[in-house]
């Protein structure tokens, strides 16, 4: 079945890492941010933690942001994760191009759902509240080919 990996799945911290989603990531072996991070001081404080991946999203501004890609892609194990922060800028069948997992942020609402064999996964927002949306992340457990998600409240 080969060894379990963990991945911490968070996005839209706009500046705001709070304390409940620094606790919710320990012992994760990889973080993914989706994008709308904020400030470099966000992804330092992450990389304490594990290997981070980042995207920059739409309010991703300045020198700090310029080397961010807008898309990401990674394996962690047998699984191929497709990161963007905007799921509607997705120009690709993610299934026929062997990912696994389509990671994105920017609605606020978190969500995971099954689509044609892949896992669509949006961890809601970990930084500042936006409307009636709970603060959430995401753990994304990958074992052997087994892929699945679950969402994290820290507050409603």
């Amino acid at each position: 079945m080969g060894k379990k990996i963990k991945v911490g799945v968070i996005s839209d911290t706009h500046s705001l890492l709070r304390p409940q989603a620094l606790a919710a990531l320990q012992g994760v072996d990889h973080i993914i941010h989706a994008g709308d991070i904020g400030s470099l001081e966000i992804l330092e404080a992450l990389r304490l933690i594990a290997p981070v991946t980042a995207v920059r999203g739409n309010t991703d501004h300045g020198a700090w942001a310029r080397h961010l890609p807008e898309t990401a892609t990674l394996e962690l194990g047998p699984a191929w994760f497709y990161v963007l922060h905007d799921l509607a800028d997705l120009n690709l069948d993610p299934h026929a191009a062997g990912f696994a997992v389509v990671i994105s942020g920017h609605t606020h609402q978190p969500k995971t759902e099954l689509r044609g064999g892949v896992l669509f996964f949006n961890p809601g927002s970990a930084g500042p509240r936006r409307f009636h949306y709970p603060i959430a992340l995401g753990h994304i457990s990958v074992q052997g080919k087994s892929v699945s998600g679950k969402i994290l409240v820290l507050d409603n």
